[in-house]
């Protein structure tokens, strides 16, 4: 079980913020940074970027400062006796950079909501989305290593699975990311392990075996819909990649799923 005392999102500071409780909450403490901070860590006051996530176990001396002339972070104190927390791998009062911040402040704005009301399930709501938090938290502390650049790089590969029908190019994408369009793609393949424009590419797909399992669209509408002018050159990147004709996978899935109603 676990209980939130509270929880906040942007918490705004001045330059002179300092928070200093020398034998820790009776409880945990999470904090993410939205501007770099100092912490205190292994008996040393050091500097942290922005986008940062420390957790502190209870009665763990606490101490962080801004070092600019505005502080801002999102915070969360709770008690838990999950194992997903109290056996965490994540280190104890120790910062570590996030993989995607933003993702894990809509976390955080559920968490505000959640906690804010009393609904049926809010008890099973906030479990849920703290156990989601905590695999964030997990996957960017065994991030190997996360680029000045990557943010940006992050960002655009959301924009790109979130809206794949845009005009996607490569000085479209060097351009959104400041970078030029050679150091775009070296970057991207060596962050992603697949070039942007191949990311496009299966977006635009993924999103194309959608519409033709369940969607009443032409050939011709699907493929412009998912971001493709000529209906030719998409036929043939679809059959490159699937290894059918559209044509031939929609028949292919109302087929399956016909089998699967008469099974039933």
């Amino acid at each position: 079980m676990t209980n939130i005392y509270y929880v906040e999102t942007d918490a705004t500071h001045n330059g002179s913020f300092v928070f200093d409780i020398p034998n820790g909450h009776d409880c945990w403490l999470l904090v993410i940074t939205k501007t770099p901070a100092f912490f205190w860590v292994n008996g040393e006051i050091k500097e942290y970027p922005a986008h940062s996530a420390i957790l502190f176990q209870p009665h763990q001396k606490i101490y962080y400062r801004a070092c600019a002339e505005t502080y801002i972070n999102n915070w969360l104190r709770f008690e838990s006796n999950e194992p997903y927390i109290t056996e965490t791998m994540l280190p104890r009062g120790i910062p570590f950079s996030l993989e995607d911040p933003d993702y894990c402040h809509k976390l955080f704005q559920l968490l505000v909501t959640e906690h804010s009301f009393n609904k049926d399930f809010k008890e099973s709501s906030i479990d849920y989305l703290l156990r989601i938090l905590f695999n964030k938290l997990l996957e960017s502390y065994f991030q190997t290593e996360i680029s000045p650049q990557y943010y940006n790089l992050i960002n655009l590969r959301t924009e790109i699975y979130t809206n794949p029908g845009d005009n996607w190019t490569i000085p479209k994408m060097s351009e959104s990311v400041h970078l030029s369009p050679g150091y775009l793609q070296t970057l991207y393949k060596n962050t992603f392990g697949i070039s942007c424009m191949d990311d496009v590419i299966i977006s635009r797909i993924r999103l194309a075996k959608e519409y033709l399992r369940h969607g009443s669209y032409t050939i011709a509408e699907v493929a412009f819909r998912c971001g493709y002018n000529n209906v030719e050159h998409f036929c043939r990147q679809f059959k490159q990649k699937t290894g059918y004709t559209p044509g031939r996978f929609r028949n292919h899935a109302a087929n399956s799923y016909s089998e699967k109603e008469s099974i039933l």
